[in-house]
């Protein structure tokens, strides 16, 4: 699959590399390609990925991942260009700059939110819910971490699901896009619990099935 990756940073690297391993193409969009921050990366992608502007990036996939800081995001999500038709994954949280709590409560979402910019995409929610450091290796003491992922459109929330296997996830779909309303707070959770409630980053959000 053609995946375009907004975002070089933590989230968007460690998926950039579960993907690559999988043999998907791998589209990098970032504002400058040709910089040396991202050699160490380039060299482990290897030819699975391009480095190029995310309106490239965007124009050679058919899912889009937005990896950005959710400051950022807007800006992000005009360079990319005609989106029509296209999976854009929203992996952001809408996270106050002192990191207390989350800019979207309750009546709405990022997730709906990047669906309002581009309409006519077919926007998931999904990887908000854990650290990096997890989607490097979403297994813990032998239990694959779970997923959660929503979104309005049923085929699309198919070929997010199979990604999110990729990485190495158990997928949960969790519904329509205003599901996001729920995701992003479980997401502000883990990053309580990670720096506020001393747990430290190495943990995740699993399910227990009774049968």
């Amino acid at each position: 699959m053609d995946i375009a990756i907004i975002g070089a940073g933590n989230v968007g690297a460690a998926l950039a590399k579960g993907w690559a391993k999988k043999g998907h193409n791998l589209y990098i969009g970032v504002r400058h390609p040709d910089d040396a921050k991202y050699a160490a990366l380039k060299s482990q992608l290897g030819a699975q990925a391009k480095f190029v502007t995310p309106a490239e990036a965007a124009k050679a996939a058919s899912v889009i991942l937005l990896a950005t800081p959710w400051g950022q995001t807007e800006q992000a999500v005009k360079s990319l260009g005609p989106v029509s038709g296209k999976i854009i994954i929203d992996a952001t949280n809408p996270l106050k700059p002192d990191l207390s709590g989350l800019t979207h409560n309750g009546d709405t979402s990022a997730a709906e939110t990047i669906q309002s910019w581009v309409p006519d995409a077919k926007v998931i929610k999904a990887f908000n819910t854990v650290g990096a450091n997890i989607m490097e290796k979403p297994e813990v003491r032998g239990y694959k971490a779970m997923m959660y992922f929503c979104g309005n459109d049923s085929q699309a929330r198919q070929t997010v699901k199979k990604l999110i296997s990729d990485i190495g996830f158990e997928p949960v779909e969790a519904g329509d896009l205003k599901e996001a309303r729920l995701l992003e707070p479980l997401a502000m959770l883990w990053i309580k619990s990670a720096y506020a409630f001393g747990m430290g980053r190495d943990f995740a959000f699993g399910l227990l099935k009774a049968s």
